[in-house]
């Protein structure tokens, strides 16, 4: 089906919009190839990202640095990769992103 996100600034207590995400599919060769690329909504969203997935290793790197200089913020990451497996391309795989200046967690969405 689709993979998406959702950037919550848990520090702000608000959504990140403007954040650039980039998705990536590792490919047979272990090389990581860019399929999709999207910029945060201001509810912080990217709602498709690719409509199309397989079974296998996919990416998702958030462009962290760029989001907190543009808020005026210091911040220890600047950028964050989430590495995933899908094992079911019929299922829609949403993966948020909750963010503050000094550390982030993600987790499997609905």
């Amino acid at each position: 089906m689709s993979i998406s996100t959702h950037v919550l600034d848990t520090a702000r207590g608000r959504p990140a919009s403007g954040v650039g995400v980039t998705l990536s599919r590792r490919g047979g060769n272990g090389a990581w190839s860019v399929i999709g690329k999207g910029v945060t909504d201001d509810d912080g969203r990217v709602a498709d990202l690719v409509s199309r997935v397989e079974a296998g290793d996919y990416r998702l790197e958030f462009a962290t640095a760029a989001y907190f200089k543009a808020a005026g913020t210091r911040s220890f990451f600047p950028e964050v990769s989430v590495v995933f497996t899908i094992a079911d391309p019929g299922a829609h795989h949403h993966v948020p992103l909750l963010l503050s200046p000094f550390g982030y967690s993600t987790y499997r969405g609905t």
